[in-house]
């Protein structure tokens, strides 16, 4: 592997959670009372547990399509993607989404940095999509949502 890929590679696993740009998962989750997990600001669409929800399920699906979308197959959109309830049902759901997201990022992260996976080719089970396109859409996803988890904090 050359010096540039090795620095490219490292750079999209950062991004993937990084706080040059916006702020990092743990930072976003840290500290999130209890009692105002699935509360909905006035006048906004999502709870902070639907927005963590919501992330986990997407970063799970996009990893696992990146793996394997032969044999994966998607939540329905869009309800799929989202929990059925505004409030985790208990404190350990929120802590166990915490750490299945937690770890679907270390496993992205190990996906993009293995030098054996051609980030530029068209991955064959996923019509032309590439490894590098999944990553950056992942990464894209997340900073978004993140954002959103971050003002309905501040908002509640």
């Amino acid at each position: 592997m050359t010096n540039e890929e090795s620095t490219l590679r490292r750079q999209l696993a950062d991004l993937l959670d990084w706080d040059h740009a916006h702020i990092p998962f743990d930072e976003a989750v840290k500290d999130f009372p209890p009692e105002l997990r699935g509360r909905r600001p006035e006048g906004g669409p999502h709870s902070a547990w639907e927005l963590l929800e919501h992330l986990r399920l997407a970063l799970w699906d996009i990893l696992e399509f990146t793996r394997d979308a032969k044999n994966h197959v998607s939540p329905k959109f869009p309800d799929g993607y989202w929990p059925p309830t505004p409030a985790p049902q208990t404190e350990t759901a929120w802590n166990e989404s915490v750490a299945a997201y937690r770890q679907h990022l270390r496993d992205f992260a190990a996906l993009v940095n293995d030098p054996s996976i051609d980030l530029f080719a068209p991955m064959p089970h996923a019509d032309g999509k590439t490894v590098l396109r999944e990553v950056l859409l992942a990464a894209d996803h997340n900073a978004y949502h993140l954002g959103q988890l971050v003002m309905v904090r501040r908002l509640l």
